[in-house]
């Protein structure tokens, strides 16, 4: 049946409902007065809830939005699912997809998690005999949920993350979600709500069984953790469904060992002749020694040094990770080792070391 004679069906029972309200006397010998008081028609007629496939609206892909439809006391009220489907694909008399609907599980999925959380409103306000509309229900419940499986929001995720240039946390969202499929058999075609407790439990002890460490399982959870508070704050899951709250990611074992080169070591790696030696077994010692004499900067900060980060005898760069700046003092043999290179450089963009212009140096 045609939605909009849904509607007009629901308001002729409506209109049946408040008849039998105004004529309660008649059937109750006078006594219905004593219950009158007590009672709002409008609020006793409760609201219906349907997920229709809204036909008037046709997208550029050919499909049709699928519309909450709020009916109450004959006012109609409609918002979008987030989710189109075909009209070859959808069930008009039970506004169900069809069997042969693409993604139908996880459609109906959706449908059934936000008709059961109208309801739930509904029987709350109707059991405080608070009023409301059509309207002011709609606008209490305006989330919605879009259907994207774990795939591919994870997909997304790390699209954005490349395209930003983040490509060390893309290649961790890469990881967890090749780790997952492997777990699922190769088949991410679930909603995120499908990862509650056991799930997670299941896929714990799936991992131990792979010979992990706790460092990477901690890694992994987290990074899965972290999908699903994005797909939380893109309306793609429900804060409800969160397992995160009762499974702790804490509980993993990361600590490791400290582990630290002796000091003596040190100034022996730093003492040792290589003058003979090739010279990018040189440059590595060089490049060693200044990581440690400037507070352990990393390779790929070093790697983007340039002249121009050289101040009064001080490094002062921007790291990359965490995006801060950093002051550093130079000693004299940090000096020593930047002088080497920088020879024949004047230009304030050059690099210092000669790692993305290597093509310079055919020693590489």
């Amino acid at each position: 049946m045609p939605y909009r004679d849904h509607a007009e069906n629901q308001s002729l029972t409506e209109d049946v409902g408040l008849f039998c309200l105004e004529n309660i006397d008649d059937f109750t010998g006078g006594f219905g007065q004593l219950f009158k008081p007590r009672f709002k028609p409008e609020i006793l007629m409760n609201a219906t809830v349907n997920i229709v496939c809204y036909k008037q609206k046709t997208l550029k892909n050919g499909e049709h939005p699928l519309m909450i439809r709020v009916t109450k006391n004959r006012k109609v009220k409609y918002k979008s699912l987030g989710i189109s489907v075909h009209s070859d694909n959808w069930d008009f008399e039970k506004n169900r997809p069809k069997p042969k609907c693409p993604n139908r599980e996880l459609i109906l999925k959706t449908i059934l998690e936000k008709e059961a959380e109208f309801q739930k409103e509904i029987l709350e306000l109707t059991s405080m005999q608070k009023e409301y509309t059509a309207a002011s229900l709609m606008a209490s419940k305006t989330n919605h949920i879009e259907a994207k499986t774990v795939g591919s929001f994870f997909e997304e995720i790390i699209k954005q993350l490349e395209k930003a240039n983040r490509l060390g946390n893309a290649k961790s969202f890469r990881y967890a979600s090749n780790s997952i499929k492997r777990f699922c058999g190769n088949d991410l075609g679930f909603p995120f709500h499908d990862i509650d407790f056991e799930w997670l439990g299941r896929y714990e002890q799936w991992l131990k069984g792979c010979n992990c460490t706790e460092v990477t399982i901690a890694i992994l959870f987290r990074t899965l953790r972290s999908a699903y508070n994005k797909a939380i704050a893109a309306k793609c899951a429900l804060k409800s469904s969160y397992p995160f709250d009762e499974f702790k990611v804490s509980k993993f074992d990361t600590k490791t060992q400290k582990r630290a080169i002796p000091k003596e070591a040190i100034k022996k790696i730093m003492a040792v002749d290589l003058s003979k030696e090739l010279y990018y077994t040189q440059f590595s010692r060089d490049i060693f020694i200044f990581s440690y004499l400037c507070g352990g900067i990393n390779f790929s900060d070093i790697a983007g040094l340039k002249l121009e980060n050289l101040i009064d005898n001080k490094l002062v760069y921007i790291r990359k990770k965490t995006k801060k700046k950093i002051f550093t003092p130079l000693s004299n043999e940090a000096l020593q080792i930047i002088k080497k290179y920088v020879a024949d450089k004047t230009n304030p963009t050059d690099f210092i070391f000669p790692i993305f212009d290597a093509a310079v140096y055919p020693y590489f």
